[in-house]
């Protein structure tokens, strides 16, 4: 039976692997980004090749040309969606502009049509996970780039003479004003063919977006960038032309100079990109601004008839708007976060099955109220110390027990097989995912930004590989339960049954259990930490800590006192009790990440301690569940009384 469960652990973790993987990106991100970074270009540098309708430099003119080519190329290349068409014609429009040497504005104006039509046709990752840092950037562009660019940015580095394409001077304020922090970001992270500028993919994600960020200040002097601060600081209207770090990295100061005035816009754009910390993102009830945004264009894309791009609006509503402060609200009220974890999924569902649009209307109307209640549940002065110590308490002893209950079976099973030799293999595989869990908060911390989706996914995929596991090993450790199936088993196979093999996948269940809830713990945890609340969230996590220490050595103090028959039976009802547990929250993760849909049923209550969601898909798994623990228990019962027959 183990050696079976080895073959499929083994299984099932490659495929999850590759799932995973699969999922992580969008297979157009490249063709999309490579696309976008050469329209930025042709946007740009088109006028440096054409000038009132004849060709100023042959070489540029032609690498306009080779470049409005290899957008068409990339656009053909990408997956098929009603938009596709639309891009490949102006595509093809902006290739016959550039071959009848059009105006350079019609040629720019194009461009940037084409680029924003392309974005939203396919979106791919437009802004940095976490704010730049402007002095290490500075720091990064010493290190690699002053060489061939200058310290002043300027183009005349000492190595700048040797080369056959000169470098850009990012002083030309007349290029930067067409230039986003985006398009440099894509320029450091590709490289420019047929130039001696290299790609610096091998940088990490938040160097290159701060190297980026550096680079796109030199065509500010800082006597302009002093007064974009005054400006800032004294006119909030100004906030509303930038509003967060996306609109910093993908707004063009041209383009924001025909908004507010040129002068103004390149006074605001210096400051901004020299203190982006003034729009970081911060987990508060503003957060809630996105939510309300794509659940609006979302209702607008289906008053139009367009049902896939609602269904994908009303998903990033709630992976990038309000999956980011769900921990926090978990702890301010985790009544209202059920409710609106609720809704937003029966939107979701309501234009899937295609709903009629006064109902998708009253439902967005139910949301706005519900965000209302959640603003207010969010504003700061709802927090306080105690609010902190209890949300810090209860979220480990909630996301603690449950891989609590799995090890101490695992443990005391050993000790009641009397094979002590396999237990560093458990209690390796839960410590380690201590240490994992450690490195994914210095990831999440400093290296990268985990997603919506990647929450969910990681939830989700977990908990249903658990449910699957602790299926079998509940309906295993059943049948030994049964009148003299432990004597045997003991006597004829743990010889073989706990071979190394079986110690590793001791390790990898111990580790798969307890890595998903500290992954979970650490999100809840990032969201309650501000400033000044240290104290009280270490507090309650210690709390917890001890609380979870006291139940574990009640029950390895209790099993040790136990018949090793009823052990055997309350740990695989045990089991069973979490794999349906288990099935429910993993089915309901995955509809949060939209990869299962979702068909709402009615008198079902919301109880997500067992697991219980008022989904269709989620009962179904569950049912599913119980229905195979009974069958597998009631095979077990026969065989046994089959044996005492004989």
């Amino acid at each position: 039976m183990l050696s079976r469960m080895i073959r499929w652990f083994a299984g099932l973790t490659s495929l999850l692997l590759i799932s995973t993987m699969c999922l992580a990106a969008e297979p157009y991100a490249a063709d999309a980004q490579t696309a976008w970074r050469l329209l930025d270009y042709i946007a740009v540098d088109y006028a440096g090749a054409v000038n009132h309708g004849a060709v100023s430099s042959p070489a540029e003119y032609a690498e306009q040309q080779e470049f409005a080519s290899t957008v068409s190329a990339h656009i053909a290349a990408l997956p098929e969606k009603p938009e596709k068409a639309a891009l490949i014609a102006k595509a093809n429009a902006l290739q016959k502009a550039i071959a009848s040497k059009a105006d350079a504005k019609d040629v720019a104006d194009a461009s940037h049509r084409l680029a924003a039509a392309l974005l939203a046709a396919y979106p791919v990752p437009l802004a940095p996970a976490r704010t730049p840092d402007f002095a290490h950037g500075a720091q990064l562009f010493e290190q690699n780039c002053v060489a061939c660019h200058g310290a002043t940015g300027n183009g005349d580095g000492p190595a700048a003479r040797a080369l056959a394409t000169p470098p850009i001077a990012f002083t030309s304020q007349e290029r930067a004003r067409e230039r986003s922090v985006f398009s440099l970001y894509q320029i450091v992270t590709q490289g420019v063919d047929g130039t001696p500028m290299p790609s610096f993919a091998s940088l990490s994600d938040d160097d290159r977006w701060s190297l980026a960020l550096y680079v796109g200040h030199f065509a500010v002097p800082d006597t302009v960038a002093a007064a974009g601060g005054n400006l800032w600081q004294r006119d909030a209207n100004v906030h509303k032309e930038v509003p967060d770090l996306t609109s910093l990295v993908t707004t063009t100061p041209s383009a924001l100079g025909k908004r507010i005035g040129q002068e103004q816009a390149d006074e605001i754009m210096g400051y901004l990109r020299r203190h982006p910390d003034v729009l970081a993102p911060k987990v508060s009830a503003s957060s809630l601004s996105v939510v309300r945004e794509k659940l609006k264009e979302s209702l607008v894309a289906y008053r139009a008839g367009d049902k896939p791009r609602a269904s994908t609006l009303a998903l990033s509503a709630y992976l990038d708007g309000f999956e980011p402060i769900e921990p926090l609200l978990g702890t301010r009220d985790s009544t209202l976060l059920e409710h609106i974890e609720g809704s937003m999924g029966e939107y979701r569902a309501a234009i899937e099955h295609g709903a009629t649009v006064d109902d998708l209307t009253n439902r967005e109307q139910v949301l706005s109220t519900l965000l209302d209640d959640a603003e207010a549940a969010l504003s700061p002065h709802a927090s306080s110390a105690l609010s902190t110590f209890i949300g810090a308490a209860t979220i480990l002893l909630r996301e603690g027990l449950e891989a609590l209950l799995i090890v101490v079976a695992m443990i005391a099973f050993l000790r009641k097989a009397e094979r002590m030799e396999v237990m560093p293999y458990v209690h390796a595989g839960w410590t380690g995912a201590l240490g994992a869990g450690f490195l994914t908060w210095v990831a999440a911390t400093w290296l990268i930004g985990i997603s919506g989706a990647s929450r969910e996914l990681t939830e989700g995929f977990g908990s249903v590989f658990a449910a699957v596991v602790l299926l079998s090993i509940g309906i295993w450790m059943h049948g030994k339960a049964q009148a003299g199936q432990w004597q045997r088993y003991i006597r004829e196979r743990m010889a073989t049954a706990l071979s190394g093999r079986s110690a590793w996948f001791l390790f990898g269940l111990a580790f798969i259990v307890v890595y998903r809830e500290v992954f979970e713990t650490i999100l809840f945890y990032a969201a309650l930490w501000t400033p000044g609340s240290g104290a009280a969230l270490l507090a309650g996590a210690a709390t917890a800590c001890v609380a979870l220490a006291i139940i574990a050595w009640a029950l390895l103090r209790y099993s040790r006192i136990l018949p090793i028959s009823k052990f055997f039976n309350y740990s695989s009802w045990l089991m069973a009790i979490l794999t349906v547990v288990l099935a429910g929250k993993g089915i309901a993760a995955l509809q949060e990440a939209g990869i299962v849909g979702i068909r709402p049923l009615a008198g079902i209550p919301r109880l997500e301690l067992i697991g219980l969601f008022p989904t269709l898909q989620t009962v179904a798994a569950q049912g599913l569940m119980v229905a195979a623990v009974i069958a597998g228990f009631w095979a077990n019962h026969r065989k046994a009384l089959k044996d005492g027959s004989r």
